[in-house]
């Protein structure tokens, strides 16, 4: 049954917010009935995996207020200035988040953070070449963040013992990983990105 196409046959939007909206679908199964498929609509997100030329990756410890708890996770932040290039959001968040810079990027890994309810893509870049040029001023969790660094192996073990849990971090940990151990070419920062959500940043600039 894998030639079924799955078309929308209705759609109604339940909730429109700042970073996301919820819809609900009406969706063509195989055998000719329809299926209700709630979708959280998202900007989609850059994550970095950064650095420095020991080997050591940066990882910022931040308040989510979803499980209540702070969580290690990579700087990242969302695609939410309309015509930004997801690498000059990612150099963007760096420095806003790290304080850092970067002379050297590279696609690291695509993420479909939740696909059986939503459309948020995550693209993780490496950076390396790193420089610190200073945090500006922060607000909100932002204030409270901590950064440390913890060499790549390290970071990994904390990923598979359950101390690294951000669905972002555990990916660009040890796609990074893998990437320096087999020295493998990683995709400009330019590559295809055929998962990046469109949908949301349009309702938004529709109104």
């Amino acid at each position: 049954m894998a030639d079924h196409e799955f078309t929308t046959v209705e759609s109604e939007t339940l909730y429109v917010g700042k970073i996301f909206a919820l819809r609900a679908d009406e969706v063509a199964m195989p055998g000719g009935r329809t299926a209700r498929r709630e979708v959280v609509e998202h900007y989609g997100a850059v994550g970095i995996v950064a650095l420095d030329d020991d080997g050591n990756v940066a990882l910022i410890h931040q308040y989510r207020h979803p499980v209540g708890r702070r969580l290690w996770e990579l700087p990242a932040g969302l695609l939410d200035i309309g015509g930004e290039a997801p690498h000059l959001t990612a150099a963007r968040e760096l420095e806003e988040e790290a304080g850092l810079a970067a002379t050297e990027w590279s696609v690291l890994v695509d993420v479909i953070s939740a696909a059986g309810f939503s459309d948020e893509s995550v693209r993780i870049y490496q950076a390396t070449g790193l420089t610190d040029v200073g945090r500006p001023e922060a607000h909100d969790e932002e204030a409270d963040l901590e950064l440390r660094w913890f060499p790549l192996g390290e970071a990994v073990d904390m990923a598979l013992r359950g101390d690294v849990v951000n669905s972002l971090a555990v990916a660009g940990i040890l796609a990074a990983s893998i990437a320096a151990r087999d020295a493998r070419r990683l995709r400009p920062v330019d590559a295809p990105w055929r998962d990046k959500p469109t949908r949301f940043a349009a309702r938004q600039a529709n109104g």
